[in-house]
């Protein structure tokens, strides 16, 4: 089974790589709970998954649609500088994902003292085709990158569920 040592073993739940670019939706109660996660943790990194759908946009870019939110347990060795997402939380989440007919859109940790990029770590350790967000708690910013490369995806709330 593939292993990723910042989430833990794939048991086939991610989805395939898509083309470059794109969009990540993430509705504001979503939004807020991965802040309330972010802020409980500090000044440990907290990480999560977000579970949702992936469609095609307009110009036939990726949109990630995020409808739920997986706090994980961080079991790094220093949680205060690094995460890695225990990976029986990981296996129940994507199992979870799956009962509610979603896929893994999203990867989220926190950066405590900033800042909202990615670190050479975590780009290192990388190995889903989703965004991976950074909740940097320093000025309060959240951004999303595709990793390895570090492409940046914008984020956009959804307005009907905001």
């Amino acid at each position: 089974m593939p292993q990723s040592p910042a989430t833990g073993p794939d048991p086939g739940g991610s989805p395939p790589a898509l083309p470059a670019g794109g969009t990540l939706i993430l509705p504001g109660p979503l939004a807020q709970a991965l802040w309330a996660h972010a802020e409980r943790e500090a000044p440990r990194e907290c990480v999560g998954a977000l579970g949702g759908v992936i469609h095609s946009g307009p110009d036939g870019t990726p949109v990630w649609q995020a409808d739920a939110l997986y706090p994980l347990g961080n079991v790094a060795a220093h949680p205060d500088r690094t995460y890695l997402a225990d990976p029986g939380h990981l296996v129940r989440a994507l199992k979870a994902m799956v009962v509610q007919g979603q896929v893994l859109v999203g990867l989220y940790h926190s950066h405590p003292a900033g800042p909202a990029r990615p670190s050479d770590t975590d780009v290192q350790l990388a190995s889903y085709p989703v965004p991976y967000l950074i909740a940097a708690l320093p000025g309060r910013t959240l951004s999303a990158h595709l990793l390895p490369g570090g492409e940046e995806v914008p984020i956009a709330a959804d307005p009907a569920r905001s």
